[in-house]
């Protein structure tokens, strides 16, 4: 009797589903990750042990220590953040309610908050909060 080896068959592993599950996780975390993008401006903020943690989705207005003014993420003139305040849309919000957060370096004289102080309640604008580092 005639004994016929048996043909070996290679297993074949399918990384078809362990691709699509990797795919799906990576999508996952990406979409439910919050990124929080603060605009590019090196400011060096004044530290306060009294200051309290705050979200703002308001207007955001930095000034350098050089004076340089940014509205939000984009560099502004005094003229030009007048008009750019005047302008903005509030949607549903009440301008006088609307957040508007002054981010100014510990160097800036106080002659010119009080500048920008002047320029936003000119707009109509009257919830103003300055931005401060942690405790001392």
């Amino acid at each position: 009797m005639k004994v016929s080896a048996r043909k070996k068959t290679n297993p074949v592993v399918d990384l078809s589903p362990m691709l699509d599950v990797i795919f799906q996780l990576i999508l996952f975390f990406l979409v439910s990750t919050t990124f929080n993008l603060l605009p590019a401006i090196n400011v060096n903020l004044p530290k306060s042990s009294t200051s309290s943690g705050a979200e703002s989705s308001g207007i955001t207005i930095s000034v350098e220590e050089n004076g340089a003014l940014w509205f939000n993420d984009e560099k502004v003139s005094e003229k030009e953040l007048a008009a750019l305040l005047s302008n903005f849309d509030t949607k549903e919000i009440e301008r006088k309610n609307f957040p508007v957060l002054i981010s100014a370096d510990k160097n800036v004289k106080n002659g010119k908050i009080v500048e920008l102080f002047d320029i936003i309640r000119m707009s109509g604008f009257a919830f103003v909060s300055l931005r401060t580092s942690g405790k001392k």
